[in-house]
């Protein structure tokens, strides 16, 4: 935990050697810090240290209602300047993909490599929000139109998420069809832990769905930095359009497509991590 210098408290989690290359993590949405639990072990082999930052109202971090992508860029500025942290990649999974490439924009000189895993255009983009898989494009509207009703929704997923484990990780991997299915329902304990705590605060998650469809204070056509846009070619939440034209539209990008799902990084993420590092 830090107190930013608002007053507000951030949460995050650390792992990895404390003298490895730093990596900020932009977790997925209806998730939070422990997204990177599981790839722990694998930045630790890879002499990583992953630092994964709560979003505000998401986990132990404190709201901030109204916030962008740039409001959190500046969050997690303070957080590596606390830290003592100079040079850094930065890796944006699903709705974190967004965040990552706030990062890229804002800190640019601190940033070696952003990865974008799964993610989006701005939601503010013709025909974007329509494209939004089912589930995703509901909560945003009733984030939007209707947050009173979307807050007692999330409370209802998060009483879930906690007292029924595992039924919660069933639903969910119907959800997100049978590629990703195999890794939700192979820990299940773990994902509804992850959901659990980030439902934590239902109001926060209302929030994380308004801001994600506020613009980003940039264009994709504006960063500078190196970036990977990674896609599962399985993926029924994201469609390769959406990676393909990120791709295209930052200037110094490149797609990579591989197997797996949504949830493709589990399966490549020693190469997603060594692609950051290497120029460091």
């Amino acid at each position: 935990m830090i107190t930013l210098r608002d007053g507000r408290a951030m949460g995050f989690a650390d792992h990895g050697p404390a003298d490895g290359f730093v990596v900020i993590h932009a977790h997925r949405t209806m998730s939070c810090r422990h997204d990177v639990r599981a790839v722990a072990p694998i930045a630790a082999a890879a002499g990583i240290r992953l630092i994964a930052p709560d979003r505000p109202g998401i986990g132990l971090s404190d709201p901030s209602p109204g916030r962008t992508v740039l409001d959190w860029a500046a969050d997690v500025e303070e957080l590596v300047d606390q830290l003592g942290v100079e040079r850094m990649g930065v890796l944006g999974w699903s709705m974190g993909g967004q965040y990552a490439a706030g990062l890229g924009y804002a800190l640019a000189p601190r940033i070696s490599r952003v990865a974008i895993v799964a993610g989006t255009l701005p939601l503010t983009e013709d025909g974007v929000v329509q494209d939004l898989c089912g589930f995703d494009r509901w909560y945003t509207r009733m984030a939007r139109d209707h947050p009173r009703i979307a807050t007692g929704w999330f409370r209802a997923l998060s009483v879930a998420a906690r007292s029924a484990p595992h039924r919660f990780a069933k639903a969910a991997a119907r959800a997100f069809g049978p590629t990703d299915a195999e890794t939700i329902t192979g820990d299940p304990d773990d994902f509804a832990a992850a959901a659990g705590e980030s439902l934590r605060d239902p109001a926060g998650v209302v929030e994380e769905y308004r801001a994600w469809a506020r613009p980003w204070g940039f264009d994709p056509e504006d960063l500078e930095v190196p970036v990977d846009v990674w896609w599962g070619g399985a993926d029924r939440l994201v469609p390769r359009k959406w990676s393909s034209e990120l791709a295209t539209r930052i200037p110094n990008a490149t797609l990579n497509i591989g197997s797996g799902g949504h949830f493709m990084a589990r399966l490549h993420y020693r190469a997603i991590l060594d692609s950051l590092a290497e120029t460091a």
